[in-house]
């Protein structure tokens, strides 16, 4: 009997934290044009024109503080360990492989194997547990792409999100436990941020997005594919099975890029509210990354780090990600079966 295919797809990262390598994954990553969704035109201009030359540099040193000496990227290492531990969790009716959106390994590559081993029944999973078109949308464009010259066309069942699966909430919160969220005054769950053009876009009602009041609170029909509600209801579910009441946790958005209104309210708006109240210890979750990376390591504890000491805040605790917990591989695991 021939074997089935798991493909699992990562955002990406350099090559290494130099400035060319750094320069070469920013303009792949954001000349997709379901990252940046502008005019052509505007986006070469903006991203090779502006963006990779100027930030690149800047970028290149954050990547740097994180770079492990031996494991390299933290992205790929824990992205390997989730491939390899999969791989043995299913056994060797499945064959697994890696690829990332933007640099190495590349999609290609990793279809290019389940080809070669004659595997034509292919499951997809996007590692975004939340559903953007500018993550997930764009893995499924990606590998349609690259198929679409296959003479003989795969079976291809491709994993939406997994925003709500019950053993990542769990993985979570068990990570969250190892530092007692009872010692923290405030639990923060901050999420990757998007354009807001781009919430209205999964809209296919055109009438709720940002026109119905909390719009992302609750998931309906309306909002089902919308990024924010489904973190919206991430959070939720991580903080109830935390034992965490409304008012003692914030859901907000980090990574802004460019002056176009982002979803809201900001990661560093929310910091900034929450020293000023008083709040001293902060205890900070990710759920939209499954892996810890340059936005977890670097972006949480130090920057909006230094922004709560700033304003008299005392510490700003990360709890890690999903990276190669067991308990996420059996997610994985039940993900490809079904």
């Amino acid at each position: 009997m021939s074997k089935k295919g798991v493909l699992l797809v990562n955002l990406g990262t350099p090559d290494s934290p130099s400035n060319a390598d750094v320069r070469k994954y920013l303009r792949e990553f954001l000349m997709d044009p379901l990252v940046i969704d502008i005019n052509p035109i505007a986006r070469t201009l903006l991203v090779k024109g502006i963006i990779a030359p100027v930030r690149g540099p800047k970028s290149a040193k954050l990547y740097r503080k994180i770079w492990d000496e031996k494991t390299g990227s933290p992205l790929l290492h824990y992205s390997k360990l989730q491939h390899k531990l999969l791989q043995e969790k299913l056994g060797d009716e499945y064959q697994v492989e890696l690829g990332m959106r933007y640099q190495s390994p590349s999609i290609a590559s990793a279809l290019q194997k389940l080809k070669d081993a004659l595997i034509y029944d292919i499951v997809v999973i996007p590692l975004f547990p939340q559903y953007a078109s500018a993550s997930s949308g764009s893995v499924y464009d990606k590998v349609m792409e690259l198929v679409a010259d296959w003479p003989t066309k795969p079976t291809i069942k491709f994993i939406n999100s997994f925003h709500d699966n019950e053993l990542m909430i769990d993985t979570f919160a068990d990570n969250a436990r190892k530092h007692g969220p009872e010692n923290y005054d405030h639990i923060l769950f901050s999420f990757h941020g998007l354009p807001q053009r781009q919430l209205k876009k999964s809209d296919h009602t055109f009438n709720h997005c940002l026109k119905v009041s909390e719009c992302c609170e609750v998931l309906t029909d309306a909002n089902r594919f919308c990024y924010s509600a489904q973190s919206h209801n991430t959070a939720k579910l991580i903080a109830e099975k935390l034992g965490i009441a409304k008012e003692n946790y914030s859901i907000c958005f980090q990574s802004r890029l460019g002056n176009d209104p982002w979803v809201q309210p900001y990661t560093s708006d929310v910091v900034e509210k929450l020293a000023k109240a008083g709040k001293k210890r902060l205890l900070v979750l990710c759920p939209a990354f499954v892996a810890d990376c340059l936005e977890t390591l670097y972006e949480v504890p130090v920057e909006y780090g230094d922004e709560f000491k700033a304003l008299g805040g005392e510490v700003v605790q990360l709890v890690d990600s999903l990276n190669d917990s067991p308990k996420f591989i059996e997610a994985l695991a039940g993900l490809v079966k079904g």
